[in-house]
């Protein structure tokens, strides 16, 4: 079944269409806040609270401004940015999920990135990893598409600075 025959059936209060929506993103929006905050118990809270959102007030979705996709994951940057303001400032967990086999270019990759603030990661994460658009991103930050563009073209830059230098181990 297709996001919007799913959608409609959500508006009209259908549990299950609710929890195959839920199966089909729940991953994907664990995976970016986890990215955004460094906090996996942190990220299973938010997707929680996003999903919740979306159950609580179906209707403030709009098909017409993109996908529903695009909807959650604005949903839960909205919520990591305020637990961010909420929470003290720690050190981000090690990832449980790692992309890479090879243990040295794991670790490197995660020193370079915790050397990025929690925007340029997040913004990499989304690009790079879940293949999102420049429009789609747009859509998903609530920013311009040329936003988008200049950021990671910094948050890029500021990757190779980390590369260039050498992340310590």
């Amino acid at each position: 079944m297709n996001e919007g025959a799913l959608w409609e059936r959500v508006i009209d209060g259908d549990k299950e269409a609710f929890g195959q929506l839920y199966c089909l993103y729940s991953t994907p929006v664990r995976s970016f806040v986890r990215h955004y905050l460094g906090d996996s118990s942190a990220a299973d809270d938010l997707v929680q609270e996003t999903f919740l959102q979306l159950w609580k007030r179906p209707n403030s979705f709009n098909p017409e401004r993109g996908t529903l996709k695009q909807y959650l994951f604005g949903i839960a940057r909205n919520r990591a940015a305020q637990w961010r303001r909420e929470t003290p400032i720690s050190l981000p967990a090690e990832s449980a999920e790692p992309a890479i086999n090879n243990t040295v270019e794991l670790t490197l990759l995660r020193t370079a990135l915790q050397q990025l603030g929690k925007d340029e990661r997040a913004l990499l994460w989304l690009r790079e990893i879940e293949g999102y658009s420049y429009a789609e991103l747009a859509g998903i930050l609530d920013i311009p598409v040329g936003t988008v563009k200049s950021r990671l073209f910094s948050a890029r830059e500021a990757l190779r600075r980390v590369w260039c230098k050498g992340p310590e181990l």
